[in-house]
């Protein structure tokens, strides 16, 4: 297929790195849809399972392990697909472009609650593998748009400051998204009296929302994506390294594994809480259920506001010490937590935007980190393989998520934790065994995650100064070949 840009400027210069608001905006655009449908997953999912379709805990938590040791499957093998892939739209855009519509359907399909048999115990393991088969599909889909949109970051600017700033765009509508999302989820609860009829209104609206911003993300983009690509394919490349190759670099990259582990537990600590915050709220806090969206605005409200300012402050002391900062306080917030006790509100809500500050970091500083080290490896090897870099990035930490969920949902059913019966209109009272793990799980666990990802990041292999060096090096060798 040709390569020419479907645009009007398909010679677009991207000799600037300095990129213009409108397409950082376009840009960042493009994560609101995952941010909305994985904020309302990783919030709800869980306690949709256990108190709208009366699946018992250590089932819920399987259908998360299952739905995520999948995703983590696939990542790498679209990674790789996304840096093969020729196209007159380049190697991300058609992924994005033909993806939108199923991703968004899909979303939808996994908070409708079938009856497969009279029988509840039947009609139990019928929903299972119901949940099981459409959050597989669902997953690939997800990935499908996601992951080459994240490619695109080392595509749109070189510069090291840059960059942070790109990434502050996407993750202020990530952010964003996440409270738009919890912001509906309020305004569904108190509005709809039924809960399986709140879950079917919230992922509507929130599947339509996620594909049109996929559409403005591909076509905001496109003309600086289509300049690079137009550059890309005009230099002449080394011989392709062979994937059981390029496997092994990707893992002796000593800066990528130092990534990966900072987001492993970053995330680990933000999906944790973020799966077990709405019976620590309800179960334990006594709050009302449509309660436990404002919580959770407390803390990605806090997350967002503080987005830009880390972004400021990271230009004038680096990553790294942000992200000590922010993860200081995080550590403190879920310490908090555990010690909590109910009627506690004001204090609730103070130890939430505590966490929103670490939160923030959490989502800013691992992906401005990732650039660097795919460029490090462009380096060391002559070939730029974004799609893998990120592909196995998004695997490991998901394999580590999908153990996380699971471990939960066992430790839950476990202690003793009642799942609702479907159409039951008051959730069970649970016993203080239940609420003890629910307790755990919100403080000391994720707690134990941060410092894991803090004393990884201490040791963190590339500064500013060393990036500047790489960059410099890679112009050289340009320059040479050209």
């Amino acid at each position: 297929m040709s390569n020419s840009a479907p645009s009007d400027d398909p010679q677009q210069s991207t000799d600037s790195d300095k990129l213009d608001f409108k397409t950082k905006l376009a840009y960042g655009a493009g994560d609101l849809g995952p941010a909305i449908t994985a904020n309302i997953a990783i919030f709800f999912l869980m306690i949709f399972f256990t108190n709208v379709a009366g699946i018992p805990a250590g089932l819920a938590g399987s259908i998360l392990m299952i739905g995520k040791i999948w995703d983590a499957v696939n990542d790498p093998i679209v990674g790789v697909l996304t840096d093969k892939t020729k196209s007159r739209w380049g190697r991300r855009l058609p992924w994005l472009l033909y993806g939108a519509v199923p991703f968004g359907i899909f979303f939808f399909l996994q908070w409708i609650v079938p009856r497969f048999s009279a029988n509840e115990s039947a009609n139990v393991w019928w929903l299972f593998w119901y949940y099981v088969a459409i959050g597989v599909i669902s997953q690939v889909f997800y990935t499908v748009v996601n992951l080459p949109y994240t490619a695109m970051t080392p595509e749109l600017t070189q510069d090291y400051d840059e960059r942070t700033s790109l990434n502050s765009f996407r993750f202020a509508f990530s952010i964003g998204g996440s409270i738009l999302s919890l912001i509906l989820a309020k305004i569904v609860f108190e509005q709809i009296p039924n809960r399986e009829q709140q879950y079917i209104v919230l992922a509507a609206i929130c599947g339509v929302i996620s594909v049109l911003a996929l559409y403005w993300c591909v076509w905001g983009v496109r003309d600086r994506i289509l300049a690079f690509e137009a550059k890309r394919t005009q230099t002449e490349e080394p011989a392709s390294i062979p994937y059981k190759e390029q496997f092994k670099i990707v893992f002796s990259n000593r800066a990528f594994l130092f990534v990966i582990g900072i987001y492993l537990f970053s995330w680990l600590a933000v999906q944790v809480t973020a799966s077990i915050i709405p019976y620590f709220a309800v179960n334990y806090m006594r709050l009302r259920e449509s309660d436990v969206p404002t919580v959770l605005i407390a803390v990605q409200g806090t997350a967002l506001l503080m987005l830009f300012v880390w972004s400021a402050l990271s230009q004038r002391v680096g990553k790294k010490v942000v992200y000590f900062m922010g993860m200081s306080l995080w550590i403190l917030a879920q310490a908090g937590l555990f010690f909590l006790q109910p009627g506690q509100i004001a204090f609730m809500y103070t130890l939430a935007v505590m966490a929103g500050f670490g939160v923030s970091t959490a989502y800013l500083v691992p992906w401005s980190m990732m650039p660097d080290v795919i460029e490090l490896d462009e380096l060391q090897t002559g070939q730029r393989r974004e799609g893998i870099f990120y592909g196995f990035m998004v695997l490991l930490q998901k394999f580590g998520l999908a153990f996380g969920l699971f471990i939960v949902g066992i430790a839950l059913e476990a202690s003793g934790f009642i799942e609702a019966t479907p159409g039951q209109s008051a959730l069970p009272t649970q016993p203080d065994s239940a609420l003890f793990a629910i307790r755990i799980a919100t403080g000391p666990l994720p707690a134990i995650f941060l410092i894991a990802g803090l004393f990884l990041t201490f040791f963190y292999p590339i500064t500013r100064e060393m990036h500047a060096e790489i960059l410099l090096k890679l112009r050289e060798r340009q320059q040479e070949r050209g």
